[in-house]
């Protein structure tokens, strides 16, 4: 292809998407200016689907959602001021809630590159909304999950509460596809192939950075949800993943943006309203802080040996992952200090390998999550209070407390520290806004509390 310049590109297009039933295979098809398409794939595994005509309406609506999010992945590559749409056309509702997901899910992209993406992204409008109608899905849930502990407190919640779930991932991590099968519950491996076009605009120059990969997962899972005859598409966002990273002289930017409450609103609202009106989109751990779900994960060992919160380690898996945990990523870091109130320090160290905390030379990505002299790490982690309260915990107990790093805590930092802000109780409680439906929640609420 011709050289990509990324100061150069005018307008990014979103060209055509289509879907075939027969094959189950999606295609979101994306182009710069005149320059070569790029073409997405989606595969949802089961076809032939054989759908009527309200169902087939739905999916539509669906894909067309999909290609609009799916979309950041190569808009980002030059950011140009002008977006069509080549051969459909949305109403201000769907635009409106797009063009949130680029500005906000581009946050920490936008901050580490310089740009001010602020009314940069502009979708063209044409038309009213028409509300979706039910469609009769039955009564089942494809529940994502990711390999952490996360997924696997929500899929045991709702196995306990009698909820019927497909276990479902998308791509070819073999350490997803272990944890899935750990389960013995029936899984769904989505396939998702990014345009090869688009790592040859990487290597020329393009913008590069985060992108709010939970709204794709999101909107994947919803046209397989349609696909499937399911009625509900569950994730395991805590409540502390609003919370972002406080900068200095910029404000909150949040690596987890579309894990957050605000995009779980509008984007489970707009299914509901605009795709199937039966179809419910939600976090099964919205009320729940990182502290909280860590508890219950240590509640039961049978994932010990499979789960990996770690994503420097899926970024470089093989087909036989040696190590689960790098041990040095902030999510390592955060991942063992969530669980060390909650677990013997043997088992915590079995998971992991070695004790993180008393390593003196990870003192600096530790700081980090107890947001001292420095601000929460641009990655999947808890609030800064949370790591503080659990820290804080640690060193009131005598198998923690001679730990280099708790030492370190105890003597350097916990001193600057308001002690009655550092208990552990008050984070564990349910709390804030959900969307899990009233039938679920009331049978996993105690479940939780306990």
């Amino acid at each position: 292809m011709t050289a990509f310049d990324k100061h150069q590109v005018s307008c990014f297009r979103f060209v055509r998407c289509e879907f075939a039933a027969d094959t189950g295979v999606a295609r979101l098809v994306y182009a710069f200016d005149d320059g070569p398409e790029m073409v997405e794939t989606v595969t949802v595994p089961g076809a032939p689907f054989v759908l009527d005509a309200a169902r087939t309406a739905a999916v539509q609506r669906a894909l067309q959602l999909l290609h609009l999010v799916a979309g950041v992945s190569y808009y980002k590559a030059g950011v140009p001021g002008t977006v069509s749409l080549d051969s459909y056309a949305i109403d201000a509702e769907t635009a409106a809630l797009v063009e949130d997901i680029y500005l906000n899910g581009l946050g920490e992209f936008a901050y580490r590159n310089g740009l001010d993406l602020r009314g940069r992204f502009r979708l063209p409008v044409q038309g009213d909304p028409v509300q979706a109608p039910s469609l009769g899905l039955r009564a089942h849930a494809l529940v994502a999950i990711g390999g952490g502990k996360d997924s696997l407190v929500s899929i045991e919640a709702l196995r306990r509460a009698g909820v019927d779930e497909t276990i479902t991932w998308i791509g070819g991590s073999q350490l997803i596809r272990a944890c899935a099968e750990r389960t013995a519950l029936p899984t769904l491996n989505l396939g998702r192939a990014l345009a090869p076009e688009l790592f040859e605009l990487n290597r020329q120059g393009a913008w590069n950075g985060h992108i709010p990969v939970t709204a794709v997962n999101s909107a994947i899972m919803v046209l397989a949800a349609l696909l499937q005859d399911v009625d509900q598409v569950v994730f395991s966002n805590e409540r502390s993943a609003s919370y972002g990273s406080q900068i200095p002289g910029t404000g909150e930017v949040n690596h987890q943006w579309s894990k957050g409450w605000a995009f779980e609103q509008a984007f489970g609202t707009h299914v509901q309203r605009f795709v199937a009106a039966d179809l419910q989109y939600y976090s099964l751990l919205r009320p729940m802080s990182e502290l909280a779900v860590a508890r219950q994960f240590t509640r039961t060992d049978f994932y010990d040996a499979h789960f990996s919160s770690c994503n420097r380690n899926f970024h470089i898996l093989g087909e036989r992952p040696v190590n689960r945990w790098c041990g040095v990523c902030p999510k390592c870091h955060f991942v063992f200090l969530a669980l060390a109130p909650f677990m013997p320090k043997t088992r915590l160290v079995r998971i992991f390998g070695r004790n993180l905390l008393d390593d003196a030379d990870q003192a600096a990505g530790f700081d980090a999550l107890l947001e001292f002299q420095d601000h929460k790490p641009f990655e999947c982690v808890g609030e800064g209070r949370e790591s503080r309260a659990a820290m804080a915990a640690l060193a009131a107990r005598a198998e923690w407390k001679e730990d280099a790093l708790v030492k370190r805590f105890c003597n350097e930092i916990l001193p600057q520290l308001d002690v009655a802000e550092l208990a552990i109780e008050p984070l564990l409680e349910l709390q804030g806004e959900h969307r899990i439906p009233d039938a679920v929640w009331e049978r996993v609420r105690e479940d939780f509390a306990d």
